[in-house]
C-alpha cells in the first residue's frame, strides 16, 4: 500500500455523479495542504454536578467599642461558609440536552441525516472495487497530523466501516433516565453496572438500522469501536445484537477498551482495525471517535474548532467522516465565554443595565 499525499487526479467531469466523489474525499484532504475525551465510562469533562459558590452578604458595621483587656484573646476569625450542593433535579424533567438528544425530532433527523449520507458512500465504495477502482481509507496514518492529514490506499482487503457504539450505534436510554433523575458527579460504578446489566434498556440509534442493512447487502461490514471494557464483552455483544446490530463478535467486529493499546484513546485499536479492513468511513459523536489527535494535550475548543474546518480536514466531513449529536455528555461541553463568542462579535443591549462580568482568576 502507498500513502497518498496528493488529489486523485482524472476523476473527470462527472465524478460528482459516482462514486469518485467520495472516493477522493480522503486524498483531497491529503492534496490540499502540499477519533465517550472518549465516552462515560472515562471521560472527565462530563458535566457533574457543579458546587455552587455561597456569597454571604456583609454584616452591618458595628459601634465602635473599647479595646478588649489585656487578658482577653482575641476573637476567633469566622470559618468560611461552605459551598452549597447542587440542588436536585426537579422529579420528572431532564436536561435540554437530553431533550434534545433522546427527546426531539430535530435530533433523531441529524442522526438519520448522518447515516443517509454514510448508506450513499457505502454503495459507493462497493460499487468502486466491484469495477476495479481503488479505494482509499478513511482512517488517518500514524504519521500523520491535522495539518497534514494521510491516508492510505486500501488494497485488496475487505470493506469495513467503523462506529462508536455509546450515542452513535445505542442510545442508552436506561442509564439516562436514571442519570437524569440524580445529582452528584458522574459515578463510574454506576456506569459499570450499566454495562453490565443494562443490555435490554438500549435502542437503535436512528437511521443506523437501515444502514446496517444496506451495509450487508454492500458487502462492508460494521465495525464497532468503543470505550467500553473489554472485560463486559459479553454484556456489549447482548446490547447490539439486542437492538438489532448483531451479529457481533468480540475482536472481530467489535473492538473495546483494553484490547488494544492502553486508556482511552481509540487510535491503537482504529489502526488494528485498518490492518484488517478497508474502513472507507467512520461514525462517531465525539471527535475523539476520528483521531485522537483532536484530544491531544494542550487541544483548546478553538483549537479543536479550528482544526475540524480547516482547509486540510474540511472536505471528510460527509465524505467519509460522519459525525451524530451530543449535547449531553463527552469533550464537545467545554470552553469558556471567550471561547464561544470572539470579542469583535460582541453585542450590547443600549436599553438594558450592564452585565456583570466575572472578577478575573
Amino acid at each position: 500500500m502507498r500513502r497518498v499525499t496528493r488529489a486523485l487526479a482524472l476523476c473527470g467531469a462527472a465524478w460528482a455523479l459516482s462514486g469518485c466523489a467520495a472516493a477522493i474525499a480522503p486524498v483531497l484532504a491529503a492534496g490540499m495542504i502540499g477519533r465517550k475525551q472518549l465516552h462515560h465510562n472515562s471521560a472527565p469533562d462530563l458535566p457533574g454536578a457543579a458546587a455552587q459558590a455561597t456569597v454571604t452578604p456583609p454584616a452591618p458595621a458595628a459601634p465602635a467599642a473599647a479595646p478588649p483587656p489585656a487578658t482577653m484573646a482575641a476573637p476567633t476569625p469566622a470559618a468560611a461558609p461552605a459551598p452549597a450542593a447542587a440542588p436536585a433535579p426537579i422529579p420528572g424533567t431532564i436536561t435540554p440536552g437530553m431533550q434534545f438528544l433522546y427527546a426531539s425530532g430535530e435530533g433523531a433527523a441529524l442522526s438519520v441525516q448522518a447515516y443517509r449520507g454514510l448508506i450513499d458512500m457505502m454503495i459507493a465504495r462497493s460499487s468502486d472495487r466491484a469495477v476495479g477502482l481503488k479505494v482509499w481509507s478513511a482512517v488517518l496514518t500514524p504519521d500523520a497530523t491535522l495539518a497534514a492529514p494521510r491516508f492510505e490506499d486500501c488494497g485488496a482487503k475487505p470493506l469495513a466501516v467503523v462506529l462508536d457504539v455509546d450515542e452513535t450505534s445505542l442510545l442508552n436510554l436506561g442509564y439516562e433516565a436514571e442519570e437524569s433523575q440524580r445529582s452528584g458527579a458522574y459515578d463510574q460504578a454506576r456506569w459499570d453496572r450499566w454495562e453490565q446489566t443494562g443490555a435490554n434498556a438500549v435502542a437503535a440509534t436512528p437511521g443506523i438500522l437501515e444502514a446496517a442493512k444496506i451495509a450487508k447487502s454492500s458487502g462492508v461490514t460494521m465495525v464497532y469501536n468503543s470505550n467500553r471494557l473489554a472485560s463486559n464483552a459479553a454484556q456489549t455483544e447482548a446490547a447490539l445484537t439486542g437492538a438489532g446490530l448483531g451479529p457481533v463478535t468480540h475482536l472481530k467486529n467489535l473492538w473495546l477498551q483494553g484490547d488494544e493499546g492502553s486508556g482511552p484513546g481509540k487510535d491503537a485499536r482504529r489502526h488494528a482495525i485498518a490492518a484488517k479492513y478497508c474502513v472507507v468511513a467512520m461514525v462517531g459523536d465525539q471527535l475523539g471517535d476520528f483521531s485522537d489527535l483532536f484530544n491531544a494535550p494542550g487541544m483548546t475548543p478553538t483549537m479543536r474548532r479550528a482544526a475540524i474546518d480547516g482547509e486540510a480536514l474540511r472536505t471528510i466531513w460527509g465524505h467519509g467522516w460522519f459525525i451524530l449529536p451530543n449535547p449531553v455528555y463527552g469533550t464537545a461541553l467545554k470552553g469558556g465565554l471567550d471561547d464561544a463568542f470572539p470579542p469583535d462579535k460582541r453585542w450590547t443591549d443600549p436599553g438594558a443595565p450592564p452585565v456583570a462580568t466575572a472578577p478575573p482568576q
